[in-house]
């Protein structure tokens, strides 16, 4: 069941000087005053009030004058792939001699620094004189003390919620961290780590270290933080909208990686035409297929090279990984979507929804959740088979459920069957004995039902009102791609209207495309535009037409052959 409403607009607004298509939809996401859309670096949050910076920062000046070797210990998603590609640009234009990097590989290791990851490190070639974590660490109890024990110091930086307990660390920065007053809770990870080298680069000038030369410029550094933040689909509040839309602007004046370019190009999109959705859509994927399937080691070398023919080799090899993810992906959506259809009707299926079969990809699992929470609208947990009896997990949450609450309930009322789980509201993690996948499944499904309303079970698509005829045109269309940058909490506009079904087929094998007569008052008799409707299911789909129907969409341009076009990315259709 889908609930169509519209989007509340806040009191005292004033927006007077846009057009009425764009004051109405920033105001309904909370921009009340011009002011709010001045996207300036200068507007950016000050690094000062993040905790432990003082700490951290001490320690890497020391890396550097001392000439010590430094171990970045990374993640094998975007997030964490953008982070070690920026600190090790960072640290090598401000002097640092040795910075290496390490990825733990998922199948072997699993996420984070681990003991055994430790083991790995101690005995580097170039044994590291301290490990510093991205996008991981503040779970990372055992690995931390691990290090200690191998006479290694380990700086956190995350930006993950924290347990009761915190990593015995040398420094931790991770503005989620208990009595850390940096405003922004919803920094990603490479967040964190370019404000912590903007503190580093400011005490380093104050020390004399770029007498006679020039502090590197930091800000060249930006698109890995807008393709990180985008990619790890933390909010977009003020600060986090400007950092995106600092980094678009860098990529569209040519001025961006050139393995981002590359990843672009290879997916046949623009650079000089880049929006927010390239990053969730058609980098992120791509870099994310490395660290699936494979080695993030290939994403992260394609973000630090600086040879634009070594890009594009590893940028093709990555879009190769991404097409193979797909097929994968596919074949488990088939699997669960065969176990959803043995419930009776939608009702019937658990709130709390456990997933698992024994020849899923475990670097798929994730993409799997999030697919079929779209499609059931409850929380959603894929299993895949591991090492030892053990399952790993990746879970998916609906609005109003926080996942990673829900599975500490979970861990309190089957102790010791989550050997571990981390994560956020949205998205989460975990580690599970096989013997007792059954009754955790009975479990979650209960916490879930004591957590959740039927109401918010009821999928809701919020809308920005009704566009006139007029207003379904190119120049609109090209406003509202440039007028973001939209994502997660600041939602690309989406209306509704009436119109006539004129034609429709399904290209591409699942996707719907249509032509549609506009139905509103002073419609030019004969009026046609273009819409398509991405992923249905065409058995699903009845060939009607000629009648009325009830669109939810969003206004975009479709390029083709040189023509521009305006087209409806059809979110719901409801036949009248």
């Amino acid at each position: 069941m889908v609930q169509v409403v519209q989007r509340g607009l806040p009191d005292g607004w004033q927006l007077d000087a846009l057009p009425p298509v764009l004051q109405r939809v920033y105001a309904a996401r909370g921009v009340v005053d011009a002011s709010q859309l001045t996207l300036s670096l200068k507007e950016l949050l000050p690094y000062h009030s993040l905790k432990g910076l003082d700490d951290a920062v001490a320690l890497l000046v020391e890396v550097i004058q001392k000439q010590q070797n430094l171990l970045v210990v990374g993640d094998f998603d975007v997030d964490g792939a953008t982070s070690t590609a920026l600190v090790i640009r960072a640290m090598r234009s401000m002097g640092a001699a040795s910075v290496d990097y390490l990825v733990p590989n998922r199948f072997d290791f699993g996420y984070g620094l681990t003991p055994e990851l430790v083991d790995v490190a101690s005995q580097l070639p170039r044994k590291p004189d301290l490990i510093l974590t991205v996008d991981n660490g503040i779970a990372a109890i055992s690995g931390v003390d691990a290090a200690k024990a191998c006479g290694i110091p380990v700086l956190v930086t995350d930006h993950h919620l924290p347990g009761e307990t915190l990593p015995d660390a040398a420094a931790i920065v991770n503005p989620s961290q208990p009595d850390c007053d940096f405003p922004s809770k919803a920094a990603c990870g490479c967040t964190v780590v370019f404000y912590l080298m903007l503190a580093l680069r400011a005490r380093l000038s104050a020390l004399g270290h770029f007498e006679g030369g020039t502090a590197p410029n930091l800000a060249t550094l930006l698109d890995l933080v807008a393709l990180a933040t985008v990619a790890d689909v933390v909010p977009l509040d003020y600060n986090n909208r400007i950092l995106v839309e600092q980094g678009l602007r860098r990529i569209r004046a040519g001025q961006t990686l050139v393995g981002i370019q590359a990843l672009m190009q290879v997916a046949g999109r623009d650079p000089g035409r880049a929006v927010a959705s390239d990053f969730g859509f058609v980098v992120g994927p791509r870099l994310n297929a490395a660290g699936r399937l494979d080695d993030m080691g290939l994403g992260i070398e394609c973000l630090l090279t600086d040879d634009p023919d070594q890009a594009r080799d590893m940028a093709q090899q990555l879009d190769d990984l991404n097409r193979d993810r797909k097929q994968i992906e596919a074949s488990m959506t088939a699997d669960a979507q065969r176990f959803i259809d043995e419930f009776d009707t939608q009702q019937s299926l658990p709130v709390g929804l456990t997933l698992f079969h024994a020849d899923w990809h475990q670097g798929v699992i994730g993409i799997l959740a999030s697919r079929i929470k779209e499609k059931v609208h409850r929380p959603v947990i894929a299993f895949a088979r591991g090492d030892d009896g053990v399952l790993k997990g990746s879970g998916r949450s609906i609005p109003g459920l926080h996942l990673r609450d829900v599975l500490d309930l979970v861990d309190r009322r089957l102790p010791g069957a989550l050997l571990k789980f981390g994560g956020h509201a949205m998205a989460a993690g975990m580690s599970l004995k096989e013997a007792q996948l059954d009754v955790f499944q009975q479990v979650f499904d209960q916490v879930c039902r004591e957590q959740v309303s039927q109401q918010q079970l009821t999928r809701t698509l919020e809308v920005d009102g009704e566009l006139a005829n007029h207003e379904l045109a190119l120049d609109l269309a090209e406003q509202l791609r440039y007028a973001g940058p939209w994502g997660q909490g600041f939602p690309e506009p989406v209306f509704q209207g009436r119109f006539t079904l004129v034609q429709q087929r399904i290209v591409g094998g699942r996707h719907l495309k249509l032509v549609l007569s506009p139905v509103s008052a002073g419609t030019v008799a004969g009026s046609l535009i273009d819409g398509i409707w991405f992923n249905i299911d065409p058995s699903e789909w009845p060939n009607n037409h000629c009648q009325e129907v009830n669109l939810v969409y969003q206004l975009d341009i479709n390029e083709f052959r040189g023509r521009r076009s305006v087209q409806l990315l059809i979110q719901h259709l409801d036949i009248i």
